[in-house]
């Protein structure tokens, strides 16, 4: 099978723009500048605004105030990979900060889109990566222990997909010296069994907690069994040193590698935690060589931020054979329960589930049920006997594809689809790997979007087709 991992959206042109309502400028109807300064918004990815200069009786109004074309587009004639747009850029101190496709990071005058500076990373374009070209943004951190004026007293991180990681001053875009070599680590150095270029990469920005940098990574998890190792890292966030790190699935326990977290890791500092969602091990769909449920891959896990120790973890698929990855950021929101806020995590995946757990303990807040699913009947393949459902919410996509579900433009398209797909095993979502064909419903890139969701007065969620 050949996929690719993200659901990006591939332009002749990318351009980026604000709004404005009529010829009044949004930004000077607010009484006060709100930044957007992570990912997320805010280092749990709620996603949430307080700004309510556009609104229900006047989104119909809006027109474009400024465009921005970053020019870094590949169709895949020029370099071996298409590229993606799939950046969120993130605002604070005045300055609008945004990544390409290229991993060029352009910082720009929010009012008119004019740029302030530009940084150039020089990835290597013709490298063959797996995920194409891409990247999903930046992240910042504020050095206090400099003075205002000071270069690099705010800095900006960017994780390239050449796998490396770069400090910036963010007033003028050059690289902080005194971080790692000359501004920046080499993330390659350290991990196990890469032995091409783009098979160990970055594709999500950093997380920051206190003075740290943490990372995952982007592995090409298809490629064979022994694939580089999904370590989580911590680095200082002045001088690049390693702080800690984490493997989600040690070599003691498996020769098998991957389990990476290649989304965008969430942070509690409050309660000194780190959320890191992770994906399926290598190979992706045969598990004959990781034998058991393959913990803590698909899962999302909470570490202490100071140290990097395992906390707890919640495993959403056991012994993935599916590549049902863990592929959206935890989201870090308060439910109301019996008249108290909880703290929870709520994390989902490409099988359309979504669990709600204690941010403290990982114990689902919803009873989550492990229900008996379709085994294997392949060599050496040993199917995990259950899987974990919760029970609320109930999934946000189908988890059932038939041959009467078949559709086609006209009475022989839909036959010939409805004969195909009566041939193929369709038991429902955790039909395992057959060399006679299975329905895979939802697929490797359905249930649930890697863009993740956020919470406001009502609760919503990203979701992509089977």
């Amino acid at each position: 099978m050949i996929r690719t991992r993200h659901s990006g959206f591939r332009f002749g042109l990318i351009a980026i723009a604000f709004w404005a309502l009529g010829r009044v400028s949004v930004l000077a109807q607010s009484s006060a500048r709100v930044d957007w300064p992570t990912y997320g918004n805010d280092p749990g990815g709620m996603r949430y605004s307080p700004i309510d200069d556009i609104n229900r009786g006047n989104v119909a109004k809006l027109g474009i105030a400024w465009a921005y074309h970053t020019g870094d587009v590949s169709d895949g004639s020029k370099y071996p990979r298409k590229s993606e747009f799939e950046s969120t850029p993130i605002f604070v101190d005045g300055t609008l900060y945004v990544t390409t496709a290229f991993n060029r990071v352009i910082a720009l005058d929010p009012t008119n889109g004019k740029e302030r500076w530009i940084f150039d990373p020089k990835i290597n374009l013709a490298a063959k990566y797996s995920e194409g070209l891409m990247n999903r943004g930046v992240s910042t951190w504020l050095d206090t222990n400099r003075k205002a004026s000071a270069a690099c007293h705010r800095r900006i991180l960017l994780a390239t997909i050449d796998a490396r990681l770069i400090s910036l001053d963010a007033a003028s875009g050059k690289p902080c010296t005194d971080f790692g070599n000359a501004g920046e680590i080499d993330l390659k150095i350290g991990i196990g069994n890469i032995t091409r270029i783009g098979e160990y990469e970055e594709t999500s920005p950093p997380a920051i907690v206190d003075d740290l940098v943490v990372v995952g990574s982007s592995i090409a998890d298809n490629d064979r069994v022994d694939s580089p190792s999904g370590v989580v890292r911590a680095f200082d966030a002045r001088t690049g040193k390693v702080r800690w790190e984490w493997d989600p699935k040690p070599a003691s326990l498996s020769p098998t590698g991957a389990s990476n977290a290649w989304s965008v890791i969430s942070v509690d500092a409050v309660r000194d935690l780190v959320f890191v969602p992770t994906g399926a091990p290598s190979p992706d769909y045969h598990g004959a060589k990781r034998p058991g449920d393959d913990k803590w891959a698909n899962s999302v896990v909470a570490l202490r931020a100071k140290d990097g120790s395992f906390v707890w973890g919640f495993q959403l698929v056991h012994h993935d054979l599916w590549d049902y990855d863990s592929a959206s950021q935890p989201v870090l929101a308060a439910l109301q329960r019996g008249g108290a806020d909880v703290p929870v995590v709520i994390q989902g995946n490409n099988t359309g589930n979504l669990f709600g757990l204690h941010r403290e303990t990982g114990v689902p807040v919803f009873k989550a049920e492990e229900r008996t699913v379709p085994q294997s009947h392949a060599d050496d393949e040993k199917t995990s006997p259950t899987q974990p459902f919760p029970a609320a919410p109930p999934p946000l996509v189908r988890q059932q594809l038939s041959a009467n579900d078949a559709w086609g433009i006209n009475d022989d398209e839909r036959n010939a689809c409805r004969e195909r797909l009566a041939r193929l095993q369709s038991n429902g979502i955790f039909t395992p790997p057959s060399v006679t064909g299975i329905v895979a419903f939802p697929g490797n890139l359905g249930g649930m979007n890697w863009s993740g969701g956020g919470i406001s007065d009502y609760f919503f969620w990203g979701t992509t087709p089977g």
